[in-house]
């Protein structure tokens, strides 16, 4: 069997390294021009979100010299989908708690999201499948007439270098947080207080900013509170607490498991 020709491009964008995978391209050209735009887009978006540039829309709006509805029209855009997703988490996750508006949380995986579907998948009339890494956080996309399958590997927060469990998924997106990515940082909304108990949280949805809002709202819940899951119209995951209590959840049920394993997702 002849192997994959996987085209790999790295940049650094929105403070994490973003990869972009294109498996089996036939025109080599096309490919090189989408991952060109895809990048400009992202770079783009950077731009207007960034609360590490003086001049973006975000920190002007937090500096009070704009408002939302003045801003790019992708702001007010962003801003609707935080409100609703602070109400469907039940205040788990919120983009405005704290010193103005901020919606970090939501913007890199609804960017990567935005940019792939726009730039990339439209090679999977030519290419078997193409994928983003941002920084951990996956979006992945494979051709209707492909047998690619990607294989996710799920590290294990209580062995660094091992990995815990793997899932096979074909179209959609995986999130993980955790202290290993950002989750020392995460604050619980609700209280104001770091969260903590949850050593890692990883979800599989069909899109990433999906997968990324539920994936920060499972460390602010707690490894108390899964009744999280049941809402969160997620496809799988799994959770592993600081004292090493693992759950594995398909659809709406978790399950507590001793032993991770591969799955398809």
């Amino acid at each position: 069997m002849t192997p994959p020709d996987i085209h790999v491009h790295v940049e650094h964008i929105m403070g994490t390294a973003i990869s972009i995978h294109i498996v089996d391209p036939r025109d080599d050209t096309v490919a090189r021009d989408a991952v060109r735009a895809c990048v400009a887009d992202l770079r783009d978006i950077d731009r207007v979100f960034s609360t590490y540039r003086a001049d973006s829309d975000i920190s002007r709006i937090r500096a009070g010299d704009l408002r939302i509805q003045d801003a790019d029209p992708r702001v007010a855009e962003v801003a609707a989908a935080c409100a609703d997703y602070e109400h469907a988490t039940g205040g788990l996750f919120a983009a405005s708690w704290r010193g103005g508006f901020d919606p970090t949380g939501y913007v890199k995986g609804w960017a990567v999201e935005h940019a792939s579907r726009r730039h990339l998948a439209p090679l999977l009339a030519s290419a078997r499948a193409v994928g983003v890494n941002a920084g951990g956080d996956l979006q992945l996309f494979t051709a209707q007439d492909s047998d690619w399958v990607w294989d996710v590997g799920i590290a294990d927060p209580h062995r660094p270098g091992r990995v815990l469990a793997t899932m096979q998924v074909t179209n959609g997106a995986v999130a993980t947080s955790g202290p290993a990515e950002r989750g020392s940082h995460i604050i619980d909304p609700r209280t104001g207080h770091r969260a903590h108990g949850i050593a890692s949280v990883t979800v599989v949805a069909d899109t990433l900013a999906h997968a990324d809002v539920w994936a920060t709202a499972a460390i602010a819940a707690g490894p108390s509170d899964t009744t999280w899951i049941a809402a969160s119209h997620t496809r799988t995951g799994l959770l592993v607490t600081q004292t090493g209590a693992t759950t594995r959840w398909i659809g709406s049920t978790p399950v507590e498991i001793t032993t991770a394993s591969s799955w398809a997702a």
